[in-house]
């Protein structure tokens, strides 16, 4: 094996207050209904998804959404695949009552796991339809599901689904340039449909 001469490379030290780059995805600021469903689709191959373990608190994942900015999270089983979803509704919503009722806990003691929506509960868009499709079938989707959020999953050539990305109400509203004034889901879509018949 012949050896080449590598000369070192030359450093310096770190300055203070240097920050450091994360991947980041650039939406388009405003879209149509007929634009790419891509458009409104926040890709995990372009940014971080957030992610919670099910065994982490309930207070815990409500830091961590407000921290990033966010109004779910994807929950992570022990061996870091998806085990379900949880989100902004769910920990502020009846759910966490609930569990209270139930068992007799403080809200402290209720885990990830006793609120989120489980795996086998999760209904997902394919990325292979996604790419043929629009932001009005999106809409549309959302819509029907009565849903907030819509997961999208890709296949590797063994068929294996792996989470790609994830599409919001909130967002997709904010892009087409509508004011949303609340979190409920059918208001939320009449708002969207009215706003854009103008």
């Amino acid at each position: 094996m012949v050896r080449s001469a590598y000369t070192p490379l030359s450093s310096r030290l770190l300055q203070s207050g240097t920050d450091f780059c994360s991947p980041a995805q650039q939406l388009p600021e405003r879209v149509s209904l007929e634009h790419p469903a891509i458009d409104v689709m926040t890709d995990f191959k372009r940014v971080c998804a957030v992610v919670i373990r099910s065994t982490d608190s309930v207070g815990k994942a409500h830091k961590r959404m407000i921290q990033r900015g966010v109004r779910l999270l994807l929950v992570l089983d022990h061996d870091r695949k998806v085990a379900g979803l949880i989100t902004a509704t769910d920990i502020l919503g009846e759910k966490p009552m609930k569990v209270i009722a139930q068992r007799g806990c403080t809200r402290e003691e209720i885990l990830v796991s006793d609120i989120m929506t489980p795996r086998e509960r999760l209904e997902v868009l394919d990325m292979e339809e996604i790419t043929g499709a629009r932001v009005g079938h999106v809409v549309a989707t959302l819509r029907a599901s009565g849903r907030q959020h819509a997961m999208v999953v890709e296949r590797d050539s063994h068929g294996k689904m792996s989470v790609r990305g994830l599409f919001s109400a909130t967002q997709i509203a904010r892009q087409l340039g509508v004011l949303i004034q609340t979190t409920e889901v059918a208001r939320t879509f009449s708002e969207i449909e009215s706003q854009l018949a103008v």
